[in-house]
């Protein structure tokens, strides 16, 4: 979703600003609600996993009646292009897949080797059908909301001036966590330095807050999971001057509210889904079993993650502590190649 924002933004600047309405599942409306470009989110009540032709045929009538002039259909699916289709909308774009030949009547050809990271094939969706170089990738920017910042400060007791967000969890599977131990003595060792540490994720999340803190066993870390909304996530990761996290979504929730983000790749591939920043470092050790994209390691090992060690992060986290505060938050990647990640020889 946040890298959906990318498009937007794209759409924005070449056609003048248009009004730009997203369906979307429930959870997204607060991201959605951050980003100046899109007018209106619109809820999608269907079950995840599920087709739910009926609420998609309800949906789609009932949205007949607002004149749009384009549907542009982001994920590949069949079901995904049902609502376009109901609605009666006149150009409905998007990849060939999934037996959707007269669902679409924009029918873009899919070639993974040029569009071989997700925001170019969002973006890709919004240039004109006789294809060409790609529109420019604008990097996502979510609006940061100070007042509601400020409540939840007071709220949570949290006071710092050089706060490090950590992020321990990852919806897709432990294949994508980087151990909760190694997260615990990091926490330990920023805390001790000085730093507030917010550990932050949804309520599915608690458990790993809960056993950072345990562990980390300093009052300057705070566990946050579960104590928030997205909407509040986005403005706490917007005071944060440094996110480390997994490969998730709110890694790229980081990047888009200019944080630094140390992001941790294990089964996934830094290639295909980067934090969009110039402010990041990227850690993947790039083994000769990864990318797997495996919920559970599929060798039993995890050494993707279990060999990207404390030291090494914490190095990075340090690092980018001090050139934030010399620079004043205009940093870039450690590595100074913004199109690449960030590769470790080991730990």
């Amino acid at each position: 979703m946040v890298i959906a924002q990318a498009l937007y933004r794209v759409l924005s600047v070449r056609r003048g600003t248009p009004e730009i309405h997203v369906l979307a599942p429930a959870w997204s409306k607060p991201v959605l609600e951050r980003m100046p470009e899109v007018t209106r989110a619109i809820e999608l009540a269907a079950v995840h996993g599920k087709v739910g032709l009926g609420a998609r045929r309800r949906l789609g009538r009932a949205l007949r009646g607002e004149g749009y002039a384009q549907a542009i259909i982001l994920p590949r699916s069949f079901k995904s292009a049902l609502v376009p289709f109901l609605a009666r909308i006149p150009r409905r774009t998007g990849f060939r897949g999934e037996w959707r030949y007269g669902l679409l009547n924009d029918m873009r050809a899919f070639d993974p080797r040029k569009l071989n990271q997700t925001v170019k094939r969002f973006v890709a969706l919004g240039a004109e059908a006789d294809g060409g170089e790609l529109p420019a990738e604008f990097e996502p920017r979510l609006r940061v909301d100070r007042e509601n910042l400020r409540g939840l400060e007071a709220r949570l007791g949290l006071d710092g001036e050089e706060v490090v967000a950590l992020m321990p969890g990852a919806e897709y599977g432990p294949a994508k966590q980087w151990p909760v131990e190694y997260f615990a003595e990091l926490a330990s060792r920023l805390a001790v330095a000085g730093a507030q540490v917010w550990v932050l994720g949804s309520a599915k999340e608690r458990e790993l807050g809960e056993a950072i803190k345990k562990r980390a066993n300093h009052d300057q870390v705070h566990d946050l999971c579960g104590e928030t909304t997205l909407g509040d996530v986005v403005d706490l990761l917007g005071a944060a001057k440094v996110a480390v996290s997994n490969d998730s979504g709110l890694m790229h929730i980081a990047a888009a509210v200019d944080t630094h983000v140390v992001a941790i790749f294990g089964s996934s591939s830094p290639g295909f889904t980067p934090p969009l920043s110039q402010s990041k470092d990227v850690l993947y050790l790039d083994l000769e079993c990864s990318p797997c994209f495996q919920r559970q390691c599929p060798l039993g090992h995890l050494r993707c993650l279990q060999e990207i060690s404390v030291d090494t992060v914490s190095s990075v986290v340090f690092a980018a502590l001090e050139t934030r505060a010399s620079n004043g938050h205009a940093d870039t990647e450690a590595s100074g190649d913004l199109s690449g990640p960030r590769r470790i020889s080991g730990p």
